[in-house]
C-alpha cells in the first residue's frame, strides 16, 4: 500500500465548494485518473482519502493538503500527469509526495495555518496600523462562536499589515489551526473593527508538526 500527500490549490472556481463536496471531489478526480484506491474494512467500505483542515466557504487556497492511500504503489510523475487530467476547474496540483504509510493522521498533523486577508481601500491605513498594534497588545480578546464564549489572543500567531497590490490592505496572519484551538481570520478581521463580509481571504501555508 502507498500514502501519497498531495498540496493543491482551491481556486476561485471551486470556493464555495465544501468540504464534504470537497471530498466526494478527490474521489471522483482519483477515480476518473484510474488509481487504484485502498479501502477501509468493514461493513461500509470507503476509499481511504484524509482531507487537512477545512476551509471555510468563500475562501480560496494555495495550500491545501489531503492524504491518499493506494492499494499498490504508483510511479508519482505517472500518478500526478493522471490527476492532472483528471482534475476539474478550480482545483490545482502542486507537490505530491509519498509519506509513511501508519503515520497520524493528517488533520492532527497540522498545528497552523497562514492568512492572507485583503480589506478594502476605503478602510485608512493608519486606522489599522493602530488597531493592528492595540489587537496584538491586548492581554485577551473575548470573543463568541456558536455560543461559546473564548479567548482569541492565544490563537494569534503573528499579525502584520502590508499595502496590497489591488489598492487595499493586506493583513497577513499565522492562526493556530490544532484540535479545540483554531484561530479564524474572520473573527481576527471582526476584533479590528470590520465586518468579517469586507475582506476577501486567502489561505497560503498550513503547517504541520
Amino acid at each position: 500500500m502507498q500514502r501519497l500527500r498531495i498540496t493543491f490549490a482551491k481556486t476561485a472556481a471551486m470556493q464555495y465548494t465544501g468540504h464534504l463536496d470537497l471530498h466526494k471531489t478527490w474521489e471522483r478526480t482519483l477515480r476518473r485518473a484510474r488509481l487504484p484506491l485502498a479501502y477501509s474494512e468493514g461493513f461500509n467500505p470507503h476509499p481511504k482519502i484524509q482531507l487537512g483542515a477545512a476551509l471555510p466557504l468563500g475562501f480560496t487556497s494555495d495550500c491545501e493538503l489531503v492524504d491518499v492511500w493506494l492499494e499498490t504503489p504508483q510511479e508519482l510523475g505517472a500518478a500526478r500527469a493522471a490527476l492532472e487530467a483528471a482534475a476539474p476547474p478550480g482545483l490545482r496540483l502542486g507537490e505530491m509526495r509519498e509519506v509513511p504509510e501508519r503515520d497520524p493522521a493528517l488533520q492532527t498533523q497540522i498545528v497552523a495555518a497562514e492568512y492572507r486577508v485583503t480589506l478594502p481601500p476605503t478602510v485608512e491605513a493608519a486606522a489599522l496600523d493602530e488597531r493592528v498594534s492595540a489587537l496584538l497588545a491586548a492581554p485577551e480578546i473575548r470573543r463568541t462562536r456558536r455560543e461559546k464564549d473564548y479567548d482569541l489572543r492565544p490563537l494569534i500567531e503573528s499579525l502584520a499589515h502590508t499595502a496590497s497590490d489591488e489598492g487595499g490592505h493586506t493583513l497577513v496572519m499565522r492562526l493556530a489551526a490544532r484540535e479545540g484551538a483554531t484561530g479564524r481570520p474572520e473573527e481576527v478581521v471582526e476584533a479590528l473593527g470590520w465586518p468579517a463580509t469586507s475582506a476577501a481571504y486567502h489561505r497560503q501555508q498550513l503547517y504541520t508538526r
